[in-house]
């Protein structure tokens, strides 16, 4: 099964870990799932921040920084909704042909997509900062452009490199191309806005190379460039549209605040703001790492070791009293997971709650938002929730499933965000909120269904 392919590696190191069957141990494996879940996000998030905090005494006027983390944070999510259409569409082309044992088509599949990236997104990228930034200079139009096109590079290899096992070098590479960054940063702050976006560029370029260099050695070919992953049936249109909806989905509450006239300001060029919305839910998504920590070590372990026995019986012959055993335990193992994950995510959100006042001290934040925040611990809380469905429905192979609930999720969350601002701010954050409780609540449903009938399935439909 080509799931397993994609997520064995981390299994397997975590299971290595939790063998030591030692406090230490267990403590080791839930830092490193963390770390490896939600890495490379909180190193986005993070690094931004920090440049743009030991920036603010230099860059003159202050004002400059908020433009460049208002330019990174729509780089960043205009960059992830993009690629999404197609990271899950071609993570699962390569696991088939790991599958059919054709491990010499990667590398040349990897720069045919590479090369689609880059044309299409510097194809939207350039006129756009051209056209719409006319207040900016042409240096900050095309390095607005650029760090665009990279973005999109490096979440194509990123996931590529998840599809590989190579979590290690994902989250040493981020490490080293942010750090990168924050280094340069400090001297290249001086020349302002251009300075500090010229600095994140070069940042991406160093990760991007990394990346790279990983990708290469593990996967060399004699080939250099083609586009069979574009001929009909290479990739599914239902893993296609699923990445589109699921980063849709993500980012919707954020763009409708972001351009609602009543609840955002516009900060450079195009480019809009919500600072009642912004810090908040970005807070929020910082106490997500236990969650995604229990959520990749139950199911990369536990899960997938059942669901491993399970399909390697029917493939292979098994007693139809050990195949129903192994489902029985695959279906406790999911909902068990499942239910770890909201008791663990319930504990970190109650843990930022209580030091919300605090936080938002700290951050220069009036306590009036305390409210704002708490939902938006809530709603992030949800969302590894409805992360854990997912990969549940991706592992059983049930792709119409994953491709309803993500669709639903962007569509609720657009329509739910913006009657919450036509309510009033005191319903702030709940339309993030309450379309992942909605989505969950059919999830959960469904989940248990299909679970029910999998056996039927998996020996009548297939």
């Amino acid at each position: 099964m080509w799931e397993g392919w994609l997520m064995a590696g981390i299994g397997f190191e975590l299971r290595k870990l939790l063998r030591r069957d030692s406090y230490f141990s267990l403590i080791q494996a839930y830092t490193y799932a963390g770390l490896i879940s939600s890495g490379p996000w909180i190193l986005s998030i993070i690094s931004m921040l920090v440049i743009g905090i030991f920036s603010i005494p230099v860059v003159i006027p202050a004002y400059l920084v908020t433009q460049f983390q208002t330019a990174i944070t729509y780089l960043i999510a205009s960059s992830l909704t993009l690629t999404g259409f197609i990271q899950l569409g071609f993570t699962r082309y390569c696991a088939d042909r790991i599958f059919a044992r054709e491990r010499n088509r990667i590398i040349p599949n990897f720069n045919g997509i590479i090369f689609v990236v880059t044309t299409v997104s510097g194809g939207i990228a350039f006129p756009f900062a051209i056209y719409f930034f006319t207040g900016e200079s042409m240096l900050f139009r095309l390095l607005f452009a650029s760090t665009f096109v990279a973005l999109c590079n490096v979440w194509m290899a990123a996931i590529l490199l998840s599809g590989l096992k190579a979590y290690k070098a994902i989250l040493l590479n981020f490490l080293l191309g942010y750090g990168t960054a924050l280094i340069l940063s400090l001297f290249l702050r001086y020349w302002n806005l251009e300075g500090l976006l010229f600095s994140f560029l070069a940042g991406q370029f160093v990760l991007f190379m990394g990346m790279l260099r990983t990708i290469f050695t593990g996967y060399p070919s004699a080939s250099f460039i083609e586009f069979d992953f574009l001929r009909s049936g290479k990739m599914y249109k239902s893993l296609l549209f699923t990445g589109l909806f699921y980063n849709l989905g993500i980012w919707a509450d954020k763009f409708v605040f972001w351009f609602h006239p009543d609840t955002s300001i516009n900060v450079i060029g195009p480019l809009r703001a919500s600072e009642i919305y912004d810090l908040p839910i970005f807070m929020a998504y910082l106490a997500i790492i236990p969650g995604m920590a229990v959520f990749l070590t139950r199911m990369e372990t536990d899960f997938v070791e059942y669901y491993q026995k399970f399909y390697d019986a029917v493939r292979e012959g098994g007693t139809l009293e050990y195949i129903f055993e192994m489902k029985d335990e695959m279906v406790r193992m999911a909902r068990e997971g499942i239910y770890d994950i909201i008791k663990i995510q319930a504990i970190a959100a109650m843990v930022v709650i209580l030091a919300g006042p605090a936080l938002l001290r700290k951050a220069g934040i009036p306590e009036i938002h305390m409210p704002l925040l708490t939902v938006d611990v809530v709603g992030a809380s949800f969302q590894v929730v409805f992360l854990g469905i997912l990969n549940i429905y991706f592992y059983l192979d049930k792709r119409g499933r994953a491709l309803f609930l993500t669709g639903l999720f962007a569509l609720l969350n657009f329509v739910f965000s913006y009657i919450s601002i036509v309510a009033g701010p005191v319903y702030y954050g709940y339309g993030f909120a309450v379309s992942l409780i909605v989505v969950i609540s059919i999830g959960l449903v469904l989940l248990d269904r299909d679970l029910e009938v999998l056996e039927y399935e998996t020996f009548m439909l297939q």
